[in-house]
């Protein structure tokens, strides 16, 4: 294009003219179905009416006010509801931000402000954003990483629990989580000391790096880890959350691990920027006055989006997303005995994935196969997204809000592309 630099990157050659629910039409009056959700912002679903109207009533009210100048309900409002969604039975207290990105920021700031540390544990496969910090954090290199550098400092990695492509090549639960035990063997080894880490950051699920869940056991064997060396645990449910997975947020399926700092983002605004880091008040508390914040954070009219989001999810949307996982699961499982090029259905919810190989002994990734079937897809009218750090993972984000019979009508789609590329 020739005002938009060959830097940002795009799926599908499609300009936008109206989307409703999982439905996008284009300029030139064509349908396709959105398996990608805005890359899952849009659980509650496109121009939906409860978050217009909220919109559209708070604009008319004030769009701006800056919380640090004036305050304004909305954004106390937000705070009150994710204090008391997400777990925990202590007293907790959120920040609000713009972005993913700026949530991870936050986070990361917090931590090393009420710990005094600066070191923080990150897990391969992992995607956190793509600002400064955010980026150091993520694992992939192309395209997020290449030519960016130098990075940020004090960042540990440690293996996934990515059990279909074990790091140990070992097999679970033979495996005796020994990813899950890699923090310790690092303590053990002097490879770092635990008074210089202030937390180890976790996605529930994976999401850029492929949809990866973890086995029973991961995360409380990281919990424990943590406790037992002072470690903050830091869970980004920034793509995870709001339903995603059958639950109002993923960490919710582990319900011993009580996380000590939630971020938040994506869904949570249906499509408006906004996000937030929620936590032990005296973890958040720890930061000097004036030390948190932004000139849009909270802004009023995401939040009362938010609001909307959130009551919709309460109201029934999350069990929906339960729902569908189960129906998006069968579906994928059936493809996959039809087409050897699926090695692996997995997910939570419906935070469903694919994994593409050329061989299943092997477990060759398809890279190229994957691209295809993307294109393939768009061709017939439905849009979805790849991921994994193969670049070999198809993944599925479609609204909450999409019909049965539309998400039956996307997976035809994907079968007939499989056709074709498989063949």
């Amino acid at each position: 294009m020739k005002v938009v630099p060959i830097g940002v990157a795009n799926t599908a050659p499609v300009f936008v003219e109206r989307a409703k629910d999982a439905v996008i039409t284009d300029v030139d009056g064509n349908r396709y179905l959105d398996f990608a959700g805005g890359i899952g912002v849009l659980n509650v679903g496109s121009a939906n009416p409860c978050v217009t109207a909220a919109v559209v009533e708070q604009v008319q009210k004030y769009t701006h006010a800056c919380f640090h100048v004036a305050m304004y309900e909305p954004y106390v409002a937000v705070a009150e509801k994710l204090v008391a969604l997400t777990p925990g039975d202590f007293a907790k207290k959120a920040v609000l931000v713009n972005s993913g990105a700026e949530a991870v920021e936050n986070g990361i700031k917090i931590a090393r402000k009420s710990t005094g540390r600066p070191t923080v544990m990150v897990l391969e496969n992992a995607f956190h954003g793509r600002t400064l910090l955010a980026m150091s954090l993520t694992s992939k290199v192309m395209p997020y990483k290449a030519g960016f550098g130098p990075f940020a400092p004090d960042i540990l990695r440690i293996p996934s629990a990515y059990c279909y492509r074990c790091a140990f090549g070992l097999t679970y639960p033979a495996c005796n989580l020994r990813c899950a035990a890699d923090l310790e063997r690092l303590i053990a080894t002097d490879v770092v000391k635990p008074d210089n880490i202030a937390a180890v950051l976790v996605e529930p699920v994976q999401g850029e790096g492929g949809f990866i869940v973890p086995p029973a056991g991961y995360f409380e064997r990281l919990r424990e880890t943590c406790d037992k060396y002072g470690l903050l645990l830091i869970v980004d449910e920034i793509q995870t959350g709001f339903g995603r997975t059958g639950k109002m947020l993923a960490i919710e399926h582990w319900p011993k691990v009580i996380p000590d700092l939630v971020l938040v983002a994506k869904s949570l605004g249906a499509g408006l920027p906004l996000a937030g880091v929620v936590g032990r008040t005296e973890v958040m508390d720890s930061v000097h006055v004036g030390g948190l914040g932004g000139t849009y954070g909270g802004n009023p009219v995401a939040c009362v989006a938010a609001l909307e989001v959130i009551k919709l999810m309460e109201g029934g949307l999350v069990k929906r997303g339960e729902v569908l996982g189960q129906r998006l699961r069968a579906r994928c499982l059936e493809l996959q005995e039809r087409f050897s090029l699926i090695g692996e259905v997995r997910g939570l919810g419906a935070m469903m994935a694919m994994e593409l190989v050329t061989d299943r002994k092997s477990r060759t990734p398809a890279k190229d196969e994957t691209a295809r079937l993307i294109s393939e897809c768009y061709k017939r009218g439905l849009i979805i997204l790849k991921a994994g750090t193969m670049n070999n993972v198809v993944r599925f984000l479609a609204p909450l809000t999409i019909t049965d019979e539309q998400l039956d009508e996307g997976l035809d789609v994907v079968a007939e592309g499989l056709e074709i590329v498989g063949a």
